[in-house]
């Protein structure tokens, strides 16, 4: 009998978070038709949440993001991805608000996707993980908020893809989401965009180690194949501005070129240093399905083709922002989704952010962001009664 492969040893994906087990009576039922239970959400909280569990806001991920929004990460120890946004005084009041963010269905920090075993065979998923959609991804969360004892949402918020799931909470709960801030996002995946994400699926295709999806039963990672789909990815979170500022044509740690295929500019030795930290906490299979989730993602298809439909007669209040460098997400995508919203007389705002940071802006140092959206919140929360703290809340 030949030996079992190694086993593949990953630090514990949840940390300080938590995890749930759902669908156990009532599995989810998908866009693909078919059935998904039980299944597991993993999840970060932070904050309090008040008495009557009015104050709670939703942080929905983008691509490559998990739950450790605003905590360090377990694997890779660094701090969340929006520390800048969310904390005691931040823009996403700690002390005001209870913050729930969720690793999505199909991802690989604790939720169901194609790395967690499956119970009908013992072994990881792979390829047999069911595809999933945003809207699978939306409706997996709602069951985690009623698992909570959440009925409605103060606010939900997101960028990149965490906005397609903010603009599907909005479409498929309508009573549910008093505010929604998609930022940096699109009501549907363009061609280009769905293009990149082939060019990224091919290069992990590719790799031997993928072994059709089937590498965890082999003791492998496709490591080459995973870090080249990053770092075509990574391009296009960066405008080309951005990129001669850091970069330029600036050489790495040398006096002169080398006429050779080693990392000469520091660009190139900033890329592979991405797709190389990048393997070490995400799974080749998730990129693969949670691209596939983005590109299916088309709201007004939904709705007859008529994207004004979807927001036909909703009460939430929206806060649409762009930034005037993001060639992933243009302004002109974000236009259609207010222009949308104002044709079903939707109560919506809307704000273009001057930067040249590109796409990633959602995620870095940018005051205007910051302003507009505290703006946007403070407004909300006096409507809702919510400007003082929550410290007479239950902790959850």
């Amino acid at each position: 009998m030949s030996a079992a492969p190694p086993a593949i040893s990953t630090p514990d994906p949840i940390g300080p978070g938590h995890r749930v087990t759902l669908g156990e009576t009532l599995p989810l039922h998908l866009d693909c038709g078919l059935d998904l239970g039980p299944y597991q959400v993993a999840y970060c909280t932070y904050g309090r949440l008040n008495a009557d569990k009015s104050n709670a806001i939703l942080v929905c991920h983008a691509l490559t993001g998990d739950q450790h929004a605003a905590s360090t990460h377990p694997v890779t120890g660094k701090p969340g991805w929006w520390g800048t946004m969310i904390g005691p005084g931040k823009v996403i009041d700690t002390d005001r608000f209870f913050i729930v963010c969720a690793n999505v269905l199909g991802g690989c920090m604790g939720s169901t996707g194609p790395k967690e075993i499956n119970p009908a065979t013992g072994q990881p998923y792979g390829l047999n993980f069911p595809v999933i959609t945003i809207r699978d991804m939306v409706n997996a969360q709602a069951m985690l908020l009623d698992h909570l004892g959440i009925r409605e949402l103060f606010c939900v918020i997101g960028g990149s893809m965490g906005g397609m799931q903010v603009l599907q909470w909005a479409a498929s709960y309508p009573e549910r989401v008093f505010a929604a801030v998609p930022i940096a996002s699109a009501a549907r995946h363009s061609a280009q965009n769905i293009a990149f994400h082939e060019v990224g699926r091919q290069a992990i295709y590719s790799d031997p180690d993928w072994r059709e999806g089937g590498y965890l039963a082999h003791g492998v990672i496709p490591k080459n194949g995973l870090a080249v789909a990053r770092m075509a990815a990574h391009i296009t979170y960066l405008s080309e501005a951005a990129l001669h500022r850091k970069f330029g044509r600036n050489l790495q740690n040398r006096e002169r070129i080398t006429y050779g295929f080693e990392a000469d500019f520091q660009v190139e030795s900033y890329l592979r240093h991405q797709g190389s930290t990048f393997v070490e906490r995400f799974d080749a299979n998730s990129y693969l399905y949670i691209t596939r989730a983005m590109d299916y993602f088309d709201l007004a298809a939904q709705s007859g083709g008529n994207l004004a439909n979807v927001f036909k007669g909703s009460k939430t209040r929206f806060c649409v922002v762009s930034f005037t460098s993001d060639w992933l997400f243009p302004t002109p995508e974000n236009k259609e989704i207010v222009r949308a919203l104002n044709a079903a007389a939707a109560n919506v705002s809307f704000v273009e952010i001057e930067t040249d940071k590109g796409h990633d802006a959602f995620l870095l140092d940018e005051p205007e962001m910051f302003s507009t959206l505290k703006g946007f919140i403070d407004g909300c929360a006096e409507v809702r009664g919510l400007n003082g703290n929550s410290s007479n809340g239950a902790r959850s």
